[in-house]
């Protein structure tokens, strides 16, 4: 539970007018808070104190604050959001009699946490605190829409700092959460209590063409595998992005432009080098750990701390990859056909259908830029020939632009255009397991020309083939439950965004209820989920009975934990 202080403002004048009985509810109301422990107080008179550059202390009678009202009173009140204890005082006299309240989320300083890390500190380990210099900095998610405030950030170098990392916070009764670039960090929640263990000075992967493998450190990104590995016509089931972690993205799935072809990427990892909850080092594969190895395939964040993997790479040399762009107001005839040719195209051929409406901003192309549009990607794994026979239907249509070529295994990284670096964002996904006529006619009426959607990004990404048949020997999450994943992403640059986004991608949600089939892919899951519906059920509980197991304390935060 966190902790809210509530300053209530209000003046005689309002208590007076209001209701008698109004009031008196309001008073049995603040004695229940009372009675459940509520440390509540009238306001007296309040003194400043000053005492600047530790040169001497003044004081002053009076506030030092001002507001159209008198400060009334205070309360210290625990909720679990700053919802719930809006809610709490909602009732109160000074909210009913004409006054307002403030609630003020209070973030407690971690007593003891400065001499608790000194040790470490004292050994070269970069441990940021609240306060320090590069706090801001250290603590920010890839999405800047989540303000993490953990009680420290921690950025080991290797292994062996991650142990005595995770050791401390057991020692101190914190808890531990693993991070490398903050990509779906929002559903973590608050932080309080918790060390921040940052993989950011971990990057780095090795190549072995000999093995077709990668050993891959716990905070490369994806661009840090895919470069090297196309020096030696291989590549790793990466997602849309050079920018997001490896760890992270297997984790959870992943789902990248070779996903019908071989399958989550989750299933390709070989072995994972993970402490475990209580600090002990150990390599989890198909020999030793199994149940472990299992569980991470797919399992989230919930077992330990990764600090590095092996995963299979698959040959490539080229691919014909590309857009083909066409004004908006053709999205309900272009999606459809689409649709359709997703039916007849082999595993070779992964691609996603997108309304995009494109802000003005210089990296974007000229033709591009500011623009609204209905696109099809897609990445075929085939000769060029064909391919070209392939995409034939969609090119009969006539697009405006198209961007389809060969290239080598590195085109795939940009492809998507997704942003790279901090970015504001906000996210909403949804699973199909068909994608009817009818499910393009709801996309195109809420997200495409006249929805009047604030929606940056409106796609649907063709999964199935591979990846919608259980993996021989695969983990947790064998399978993509689906075969069409629809996203919504809207950039909050403004307030009037950050209001609206939400309200439209919930109301998209709400129009595909009826349509999907409610199973959540965790990496697309960017508020908490039930993380039932991510599973089988008998997945499910076998990674809750092997949490409690490994994990009795409940150590280990993960942005979907897994419950015991």
């Amino acid at each position: 539970m966190a902790t809210f202080i509530t300053i209530g403002y209000g003046d005689r004048a309002g208590y007076e007018r209001t209701d008698p009985a109004v009031r008196d509810a309001a008073h049995a109301h603040d004695a229940r808070l009372r009675a459940d422990g509520v440390l509540m107080g009238a306001a007296g008179t309040p003194v400043q104190v000053r005492n600047h550059d530790d040169a001497g202390v003044r004081t002053a009678q009076g506030p030092y604050m001002h507001a159209d009202l008198p400060v009334a009173g205070f309360a210290v009140v625990e909720a679990a959001t700053a919802e719930e204890a809006a809610t709490l005082v909602a009732d109160s006299p000074w909210a009913v009699a004409q006054g307002v309240v403030e609630v003020w989320p209070l973030r407690p300083t971690p007593a003891g946490i400065a001499d608790e890390i000194a040790p470490l500190r004292a050994d070269g380990m970069e441990i940021v605190l609240p306060g320090d210099d590069d706090w801001d900095a250290a603590r920010r998610a890839w999405h800047l829409t989540y303000d993490q405030r953990p009680d420290a950030v921690a950025l080991p170098r290797t292994a062996d700092e991650v142990i005595r990392i995770v050791k401390l916070a057991g020692a101190t009764g914190r808890r531990v959460a693993a991070q490398s670039t903050g990509h779906n960090a929002p559903p973590l929640g608050d932080l309080a209590g918790t060390i921040l263990l940052r993989t950011a000075n971990m990057r780095g992967a090795e190549i072995l063409p000999e093995t077709r493998t990668a050993r891959v450190n716990a905070g490369a990104w994806w661009e840090d595998v895919i470069v090297p590995a196309a020096e030696h016509g291989l590549s790793a089931l990466h997602g849309s992005s050079p920018d997001v972690g490896v760890v992270g993205y297997v984790l959870s799935g992943g789902i990248g432009w070779q996903v019908r072809k071989h399958g989550l990427a989750a299933n390709s990892v070989t072995a994972f080098e993970l402490v475990t909850p209580a600090g002990e080092l150990i390599r989890a594969d198909a020999e030793q750990h199994a149940d472990v190895f299992w569980a991470l395939r797919g399992g989230g964040g919930n077992y330990g701390v990764v600090t590095a993997l092996e995963l299979e790479l698959y040959p490539l040399e080229e691919v014909y990859c590309g857009w083909l762009v066409f004004p908006w107001e053709r999205s309900a005839e272009v999606l459809q056909a689409w649709r359709e040719w997703t039916a007849t195209v082999p595993e070779e051929v992964t691609s996603v259908g997108r309304i995009l409406q494109l802000p003005p901003l210089e990296q974007i192309p000229e033709p591009l830029r500011g623009r609204n549009i209905v696109v099809v990607e897609a990445a075929i794994l085939t000769d060029e020939a064909t391919a070209v026979d392939l995409l034939a239907p969609l090119r009969a249509l006539g697009p405006e632009m198209d961007t389809f070529a060969t290239t080598g295994p590195i085109g795939l990284m940009r492809l998507h255009q997704d942003p790279e670096g901090p970015t504001p964002v906000f996210l909403k996904a949804d699973n199909f397991d068909t994608l009817t006529a009818e499910t393009i006619d709801t996309f195109v009426a809420h997200l495409g020309p006249g929805s009047g959607s604030p929606l940056v990004s409106a796609e649907i990404r063709h999964v199935g083939g591979a990846a919608g048949r259980p993996h021989p020997g695969g983990g947790a999450l064998d399978r993509f439950q689906g075969e069409f994943v629809y996203v919504g992403i809207g950039m909050p640059v403004t307030p009037e965004l950050t209001q609206a986004i939400p309200v439209h991608l919930e109301l998209v949600h709400r129009a595909f209820e009826e349509l999907a089939n409610g199973r959540t892919y965790l990496n697309f899951a960017e508020e908490p989920a039930d993380t039932g519906t991510a599973f089988t059920a008998g997945a499910h509980e076998r990674l809750r009975t092997l949490r409690r197991r490994m994990d009795p304390e409940n150590r280990m935060r993960a942005n979907h934990p897994i419950p015991a």
